[in-house]
């Protein structure tokens, strides 16, 4: 008899998503900093972009995990995936915004991991098509990190209510 290979192809596809979803929540909050098309973009807009990609990565992270939990080739237990995501959500209104912030730099090592997961437990890791996603992946990141880095943002300009001429901030 013959195994059922759903769970597998939604765990490798669910997998590939969340890891596209992901790195493009990166980029969103890289160019919600770096500002690299200086006030084209709204920075309301881009945030709404980022945590709409970063709930969407999330929940197609998720689905991949619930996928390998069903899988019977890959075993992984409830009670992993459980305290996986009870640490996720238990920490976000416990740690303040100022360590908030210093875990948004973890993200970078979040993104390698994932991105060596990916390349070494990946089924189709060793296809054109995987390492040119991988590949494009982490230039774009290493680019957004270096534009962030080496590119003052642009500033921004507020209005005083007394005056007329705008004040940079």
């Amino acid at each position: 008899m013959k195994s059922d290979p759903t769970f597998w192809i939604l765990a490798r596809a669910s997998g590939l998503l969340a890891y596209a979803l992901l790195t493009a929540s990166v980029l969103a909050g890289l160019v919600l900093k770096a500002r690299p098309l200086g006030t084209a973009l709204k920075p309301a807009t881009v945030t709404d972009l980022h945590r709409f990609l970063s709930l969407l990565g999330l929940g197609a992270l998720s689905l991949h995990g619930l996928a390998l939990l069903f899988d019977t080739a890959v075993p992984i237990s409830l009670a992993d995936l459980m305290l996986l995501i009870h640490a996720s959500f238990s920490l976000r209104k416990r740690i303040g915004t100022r360590n908030w912030r210093r875990l948004h730099w973890v993200t970078y090592v979040v993104f390698a991991l994932a991105t060596v997961h990916g390349l070494a437990a990946g089924t189709d890791s060793g296809t054109t098509w995987a390492l040119a996603l991988y590949g494009a992946a982490t230039g774009a990141v290493l680019a957004a990190t270096a534009w962030r880095a080496l590119i003052p943002p642009a500033r921004r300009i507020t209005r005083v209510p007394d005056r007329d001429r705008p004040l940079p901030v």
